[in-house]
């Protein structure tokens, strides 16, 4: 399948902030007649707006990630990052041309993405995949399997060609012919396991089912393309089917890839191990203006602290209560005995 051009990662985020970093409160931006506007102000103006805050928190993650994880990061890593990022671009130059327009260069580029993967690695030190994990990953596991695929947009159409297919007509060249997927000029082959997310689910459940060289049956699969629903008909041709069997054993390295990549984008994991990290880096915001950045992370903190400090109090001050009243108890107890004492003299 084709892939998908990658938007460039993380481009520009930093500019506003490190303009701000690198100011001299004085430094004039723009002058006019009668009046200025320095890089204070012009700081002060736009430091508030819910986009600028957001590009300082992320940020502040980032380098919080770079300082503490940015040494486990290798210079291989950034330069396959990169040559990745370059290859779904076509060719360098188009690819440097998109850098240059989102205003950056390939120094640039590279340093965002050693921030990316130091970002990675310190999520990847707070993850500890279990067996309960892998039992988990394993229930909806399927592995790789090589197929031949036809995608048609006319359901009438699609019959037809099931039907040749159906009969023994050759399927690569069916595919050429009427496929509309990507993959048709290489006989509609595609490899996929249950992780793939180019091939729909209805498809991928209906290939697993398959044994080698078996047909499926006609698989709509409805979609939108932004303005109106839409169908797709698939037929699929197995290939090189791949039992998934009873014993996860072998499968144990994918499942862990599998369970790893699905913690790290868990929004829940990362607001974990994001608040955890910005403690441990004792990170403080100096700025009155800008004390809600990290709100969601540092603030929740407190809160919590708050919080138990609050019930402390309030158990502490139960105790005390309790005591005082089970001393008023004893002291009329004891009142009581004394009474009773003199009155039996």
């Amino acid at each position: 399948m084709k892939k998908k051009k990658l938007a460039l990662a993380i481009v520009g985020l930093f500019s506003v902030i490190t303009l701000a970093a690198c100011s001299n409160s004085g430094t004039e931006l723009v002058t006019m007649k009668g009046g200025k506007i320095t890089q204070e102000a012009f700081f002060d103006e736009i430091k508030t707006q819910d986009a600028n805050q957001q590009a300082l928190s992320t940020s502040i993650i980032f380098k919080v990630a770079e300082l503490g994880f940015g040494d486990k990061v290798d210079k291989k890593e950034v330069d396959a990052k990169y040559k990745e990022s370059q290859e779904q671009y076509g060719d360098a130059d188009t690819f440097k041309d998109a850098l240059k327009s989102a205003g950056m260069t390939e120094a640039s580029y590279k340093a965002q993405l050693k921030k990316s993967l130091a970002f990675e690695a310190m999520m990847k030190s707070h993850i500890k995949i279990t067996d309960a994990d892998l039992k988990e990953t394993w229930k909806t596991f399927h592995p790789e399997v090589e197929v031949q695929l036809i995608a048609m947009d006319d359901e009438a159409k699609a019959k037809e060609v099931l039907e040749k297919a159906n009969k023994g007509d050759d399927f690569g060249k069916l595919a050429k012919e009427n496929s509309t997927a990507p993959s048709s000029t290489e006989n509609g082959k595609v490899t996929f396991d249950s992780t793939t997310t180019e091939v729909p689910a209805e498809v991928q459940e209906a290939a697993f089912k398959l044994k080698k060289d078996e047909v499926s049956a006609l698989i709509p699969v409805v979609g939108n393309n932004g303005m109106t629903e839409t169908t797709t008909y698939y037929i699929v041709k197995m290939v090189k089917p791949q039992d998934k069997g009873n014993d996860m054993e072998p499968f144990k390295k994918e499942l862990k890839e599998i369970a790893t990549t699905a913690k790290l984008s868990d929004q829940a994991f990362q607001q974990e191990v994001i608040s955890k990290e910005l403690k441990a880096a004792n990170v403080k915001i100096k700025d009155e203006a800008l004390k809600g950045v990290l709100a969601g992370y540092i603030e929740e903190e407190t809160k919590a602290s708050s919080t138990a400090e609050s019930s402390a109090k309030e158990s502490k001050a139960k105790e005390s209560s309790t005591k005082e009243s089970s001393t008023k108890d004893s002291a009329a107890e004891s009142s009581a005995k004394e009474s009773s004492t003199e009155e039996s003299k």
